[in-house]
């Protein structure tokens, strides 16, 4: 699932194989991109702003993208078989001399000038693993609303830019807080951002987060995607519940003993895992 940290790398990957190259073929698979050809620019960077990939090229031109829950960007040497999915899911093709980057699925894509970046990514909050981290503004926006859950004010990338479903759930259990407390109730406040940006920092580097000290693939999480199950700190089962207004609700794991009230009040539990 595409949070802040698999973005970045994402970027990163992109800016390596891109920045200071010039395109020798650009094919945007969108129907309002269709005659638009950055051919012959040359690629200046690749930067992640939370969730967003901003690809900036010669001309003052950037090339917005945005991976939602399926999206990816592949890169490939020339030559190199594609193998990111079938063509029919190909949304952008960016190719120089020596590489490739092929974007797969990709729910947004916009062209726009670079000057005009604010346009989809002004609304953000601090961004976790950006330059322009600002701790205080992170915690003036998560207590801005008194009675918000913590979960939603958290999730929202307005708060702080980065954060998905998978660091919520973490988030919350390692600050002893069910994700239905009101943000502003959260005893010492300050943690959460600080928290945020240190598991987002220890896992950018790695294909597989890990929020817990176990190195076993099964303990790598506290309560994500785990309902259902013993928590590993204290055995009490996990539980799951949707999160958020309905158009936006995200399943949230929590364990009720480690986070105490408040409760959701009914909520959904995925079934146990198999025995066998």
């Amino acid at each position: 699932m595409p949070e802040g940290d698999t973005v970045w790398r994402t970027a990163r990957r992109l800016h390596d194989a891109l920045a200071g190259r010039t395109l020798t073929r650009c094919d945007l698979r969108v129907p309002r991109l269709a005659t638009a050809d950055l051919s012959g620019r040359t690629v200046q960077e690749v930067r992640s702003r939370g969730k967003h990939l901003l690809t900036r090229v010669e001309g003052g031109l950037t090339l917005h993208s945005h991976l939602r829950m399926d999206g990816a960007w592949q890169v490939y040497a020339a030559g190199e078989r594609w193998r990111g999915g079938p063509a029919h899911q190909i949304r952008a093709v960016l190719g120089t001399a020596e590489h490739t980057a092929v974007g797969y699925r990709l729910p947004v894509l916009d062209l726009l000038r670079t000057s005009d970046e604010s346009r989809v990514v002004g609304h953000l909050g601090p961004d976790l693993l950006g330059p322009d981290w600002d701790a205080a503004e992170a915690l003036r926006r998560l207590l801005a609303t008194p009675g918000r859950p913590l979960g939603e004010a958290l999730r929202d990338q307005r708060t702080l830019a980065g954060l998905g479903n998978v660091y919520v759930s973490e988030l919350c259990f390692l600050l002893r807080a069910s994700p239905w407390l009101p943000a502003d109730r959260l005893p010492d406040p300050w943690r959460a951002p600080e928290l945020a940006k240190k598991l987002l920092e220890a896992n950018k580097n790695r294909t597989a987060r890990v929020t817990t000290a176990s190195a076993r693939p099964d303990r790598r999480l506290w309560v994500y995607g785990r309902a259902g199950r013993p928590c590993a700190r204290c055995g009490t089962t996990v539980r799951s519940a949707e999160q958020g207004p309905a158009a936006e609700a995200r399943l949230t794991y929590w364990c009720p003993s480690c986070q105490p009230d408040p409760d959701p009040g009914p909520h959904t539990t995925d079934p146990p895992p198999p025995t066998n």
